[in-house]
């Protein structure tokens, strides 16, 4: 195994934080957040976090980026030294037997799918996605567990020196953004590359079509280098076997997972959502070509070969998957994607869906879910909707798709756990400021009032309550809106808006005695009475991958162990 997995950790970790927004001119003129670097670096995880964060580049200058819209190769030019500033070549990765996966909804379920399948042979797995939900070490997973604190401390110091040396079989790689010009595009030679389902996400950046976001994830292909991708609409479709036919590189459609279960027992998948049988199909492709490029033994009985439905893309083999791939699919974890937690009478759905697709999904799934549970017991249920949405993405659009599951509340804060910014390095954001991000959240909650009114009132916006001796925006309503299916509400961090939604019935989220004053809008009063009346509480968290991340940091204490 060549020096470059001992190095692939780290190395990628601190190169796709750097590496974005970043020019040839070097990081110093980056025009980085000025935040306080130790002079004399502890080994302590938080201190490493935090040295990580002076990395992210602030609110100002990403706006002027996109403005100026400079040559976006300078960026994988960029990163090229910074893995040569880290002891690394870009010839060191073409021996990480790298599996590299590009898309807009479903690729980090896809590498999830894709790494506990291969996994389940008995290989040692690399698996490197972003972004994180609760610490920053869950972007970087060895056999299917984030590195520990004491590990991601260890390699993040020696980064500013030399690394050290840690193997793996092979290492499944997430896309950050597009494709084309994403920092994890300097991979030269990966085994085999995957598309999942495209959308229109991240347009300021990769384009306003589907179209034109195609053109950026076929920017993954490399010549020779087998790649698979699902069905896609005809035109974004025909874009990927453009590029790929431009370069060699030979694209396969994957066929159904229907196609593959025939002939045996029914697949089981470890994610919930009917939208991850399309992730796993392609999954099991990647794994299934790796597993063959690699020469390993037992990848499946070929079956007979199916006409394609399209000319434009020959169809991917269909095969009998094998139990070690049938084991890898039902033990697949992937967390805040179509997750359920069950606390009481509580039951949280977890899903960061920000594009219009996923949102559907996301709907369909919910709904699905619903309509499958068992009621114990008679009396009134609540369905609470948590909501935000961050970037460029429409939220009005994303919201009217939320309308049809018929919440009783919605509720909306920023992707800050706590009001105060001190605590936990990971979910620290330096690139937008507090004001920004409360002022977007009284947006959705504006596009909420008006989907549910035929005409939004002239004097929609109320004061904002204090709390005295605290801070200010606590509780941030409008005024009681006249005729509003579901009441809304706007909370300044998502321990608040948590503890209103709970009202302590949740046995694991205890947290300290709500602020004086949180609860004292007659909106938060009266649906507080209401919440803690209801035999059953359905709370639907989704927009964001980051607000999914802090709910579960507060819902969920181990994972910030």
């Amino acid at each position: 195994m060549s020096q470059a997995a001992s190095h692939l950790r780290a190395a990628l970790s601190l190169a796709a934080v750097s590496a974005r927004g970043a020019t040839t001119r070097g990081a110093a003129r980056r025009r980085l957040s000025a935040r306080p670097v130790p002079q004399e670096p502890s080994m302590e995880y938080q201190d490493a976090v935090r040295m990580l964060n002076t990395l992210q580049t602030n609110a100002g200058y990403l706006e002027q980026v996109k403005r100026q819209r400079g040559d976006p190769q300078t960026q994988l030019e960029a990163m090229e030294l910074y893995l040569a500033r880290s002891g690394l070549q870009v010839e060191d990765l073409d021996r990480l037997n790298i599996i590299h996966v590009t898309g807009t909804k479903g690729k980090g379920s896809t590498c999830a799918f894709t790494e506990c399948i291969l996994r389940s042979y008995g290989l040692k797995t690399g698996f490197f996605s972003s972004p994180h939900l609760v610490q920053v070490r869950e972007r970087i997973r060895i056999n299917g567990q984030p590195i520990s604190p004491e590990l991601f401390t260890k390699h993040f110091w020696r980064l500013y020196h030399r690394l050290e040396e840690t193997k793996v079989d092979l290492a499944v790689v997430e896309v950050g953004i597009g494709g084309a010009y994403d920092c994890t595009n300097i991979i030269r030679k990966p085994v085999v590359c995957g598309v999942s389902s495209l959308g229109i996400d991240h347009t300021s950046l990769l384009g306003d079509t589907l179209e034109k976001i195609a053109w950026q994830k076929g920017g993954i292909f490399k010549q020779g280098v087998p790649a698979f991708t699902v069905l896609q609409p005809e035109g974004p479709l025909a874009v990927l076997r453009d590029r790929a036919q431009q370069i060699s590189c030979p694209l396969y459609l994957c066929p159904p997972l229907e196609a593959l279960e025939e002939g045996g027992p029914p697949l089981t998948l470890g994610l919930e959502g009917e939208h991850q049988r399309s992730n796993a199909a392609l999954a099991l492709q990647l794994a299934h070509c790796w597993l063959r490029q690699q020469d390993h033994q037992g990848t499946g009985e070929l079956k007979a070969p199916r006409p394609s439905l399209l000319c434009q893309l020959p169809l991917a083999p269909t095969f009998q998957p094998t139990s070690h791939m049938r084991l890898g699919l039902r033990n697949t974890e992937w967390p805040g994607r179509t997750q359920m937690l069950r606390r009481g009478p509580l039951t949280w759905y977890l899903d960061g869906a920000h594009t219009s697709s996923s949102v559907q999904a996301c709907v369909r799934w919910f709904r699905q879910a619903l309509q499958g549970r068992q009621r114990l017991n008679a009396g009134p249920e609540v369905r609470v909707l948590l909501f935000n949405s961050t970037g460029d993405r429409d939220s009005a659009a994303l919201l009217k798709l939320l309308q049809p599951c018929q919440f009783d509340y919605a509720v909306f804060c920023p992707n800050l756990t706590e009001v105060s910014s001190t605590g936990s390095a990971d979910q620290q954001n330096f690139t937008v400021t507090l004001d920004q991000v409360l002022l977007r959240c009284l947006e959705h909650q504006q596009h909420w009032n008006r989907l549910d009114e035929e005409q939004a009132s002239p004097d929609l916006w109320g004061t904002p309550s204090l709390e005295p001796g605290g801070p200010a925006s606590l509780l941030l309503v409008p005024r009681p809106p006249h005729s509003c299916s579901a009441s809304s509400l706007v909370f300044s961090c998502i321990s608040h808006a948590l503890q209103w939604i709970s009202q302590g019935r949740d046995p694991v989220f205890q947290p300290p005695r709500p602020p004086r004053g949180l609860f004292a809008h007659p909106v938060a009063a009266s649906g507080a009475s209401i919440l803690q009346e209801a035999v059953a509480i359905h709370v639907l968290v989704t927009g964001s991958l980051h607000l999914v991340g802090g709910v579960l940091k507060l819902l969920e204490p181990s994972l910030s162990q």
